[in-house]
């Protein structure tokens, strides 16, 4: 089979510390885990199926590659706190050792996808996985999530193609699709659609639905916008 003319971007999946912060980390396993995308590199294991694919390994505790290059906020590209506001490090880093990581993880991970937007490259998508109800550090603490969550940050992809995948995968997952809904869509499909079009997924870790069949759920939306996008 043909692979599918979509860029996929996975940036939340990693669960490694970055060796330059070992030292200071304070953060257990779980931790690291909880304030990441858990269930993001299976469910988007789909590297085969799609002309390129980014991800990371670096946990999105350390280096959050969905924010801007000078967001230095608590919850901005190197983090002070988690999401769940728990304390990173043991002491703040140095403006020296917060540069080794952007230049060592962040910057990397843009050049990639820019390169990666070429033109046999129709649609990307920066895919995620959300908590089942908000964060303390989020645009919804404490709220009930939907299941699934598309973004456009209000013009970063031809609303027909925007409006099609969510009706693509309402009809895969069987639940009516958010839209822009607890999420209008982060920096990645923001900065980078200037260079091809770029949506954000965010499907619940609510564990009604396995791994296996939210996976399934996004192969069969995928093909099936392609399909309907190259009849038309």
């Amino acid at each position: 089979m043909n692979k599918l003319p979509i860029l996929i971007s996975v940036p939340h999946a990693g669960l490694t510390i970055p060796p330059e912060v070992g030292p200071f980390n304070r953060l257990t396993s779980d931790q690291i885990i909880a304030d990441g995308d858990e269930g993001a590199r299976e469910i988007y294991a789909i590297k085969e199926l799609v002309n390129e694919f980014v991800t990371t390994d670096i946990a999105r505790a350390f280096v959050d590659m969905n924010r801007k290059e000078n967001d230095f906020s608590e919850d901005g590209v190197v983090k002070t706190d988690t999401c769940w506001g728990v304390p990173v490090y043991k002491s703040p880093l140095s403006s020296t050792m917060i540069k080794q990581l952007l230049d060592h993880y962040y910057v990397p991970y843009h050049t990639q996808l820019t390169n990666s937007a070429g033109k046999d490259t129709m649609l990307a998508i920066d895919c995620h996985t959300m908590a089942s109800s908000g964060p303390p550090v989020g645009p919804d603490p404490g709220a009930v999530r939907p299941m699934v969550c598309l973004s456009n940050a209000d013009g970063t992809c031809p609303e027909e193609w925007f409006c099609l995948l969510a009706d693509c995968l309402s009809a895969a997952f069987g639940y009516e699709v958010s839209l822009n809904k607890p999420f209008k869509g982060g920096y990645i499909i923001r900065h980078h659609s200037k260079e091809i079009p770029w949506l954000q997924l965010e499907l619940s870790r609510d564990p009604s639905l396995s791994i296996e069949h939210k996976r399934n759920a996004v192969i069969s939306a995928l093909k099936e916008w392609y399909r309907t996008v190259t009849k038309s």
